[in-house]
């Protein structure tokens, strides 16, 4: 089975719209456009050219593909991360697109749901979400999320599009790494961690002494 990892940058409040630019998102009158841009220094462009350089497929929504795919051809060809996003097979989930012209692209078909999990049955690598915040409530609600790779930046936006919306399943995650850049970002991944468990604490509890 495939591994489907999903990274994002997040603002403290878990907003996750329009982080790179002004124009790239103002759904819903969304006017914080480009609020990680002056937070992004060189410790999470080597991080995110590590977590780019093992993929091997691209998945994602409409929107982040046609950012992306304006974007990223123009790279230089020495750019680590822009040779690989276009090199490698990118999927794309959509309801409005007819194609997609980005080099080794691919439009799914069908049930996204379904598409996907037949993507993670077959043969390859990691199999990568960025952006794409509405294909991920998808994955989410499904339960096709692996492990998650979040960037959470020192803001706070108050309102805007969320990683975890209405349709998030409830279960549990296991920390894997964390780390904190110049900047202050704190950058973790997120692992499977089964079903959540229930307790309680309390001084009227009879574990309280152990619980602390």
């Amino acid at each position: 089975m495939r591994k489907l990892m999903v990274t994002t940058f997040l603002s403290l409040d878990g907003v996750m719209q329009a982080p790179g630019g002004g124009d790239e998102d103002r759904d819903g009158g969304f006017e914080h456009g480009g609020w990680s841009a002056p937070l992004f220094r060189m410790d999470l462009l080597d991080r995110m050219t590590e977590v780019v350089g093992r993929a091997d497929a691209l998945l994602l929504g409409r929107r982040t593909y046609e950012i992306f795919a304006a974007a990223w051809p123009l790279a230089a060809d020495d750019d680590p991360i822009g040779s690989k996003l276009n090199s490698m097979p990118k999927y794309v989930a959509s309801r409005t697109l007819d194609s997609v012209l980005w080099q080794n692209s691919t439009l799914l078909t069908g049930d996204v749901a379904d598409a996907v999990a037949a993507l993670k049955e077959g043969d390859g690598g990691e199999i990568q979400v960025h952006g794409s915040c509405e294909l991920l409530q998808t994955l989410i609600e499904h339960d096709l999320v692996d492990e998650y790779h979040l960037l959470v930046f020192p803001v706070l936006i108050g309102s805007g599009k969320r990683l975890f919306g209405k349709g998030t399943v409830p279960t549990g995650l296991k920390l894997i790494d964390t780390t904190r850049s110049e900047s202050g970002v704190v950058v973790s991944t997120y692992a499977r961690g089964g079903e959540i468990e229930y307790g309680a604490m309390g001084p009227e509890t009879d574990n309280w002494r152990t619980t602390r």
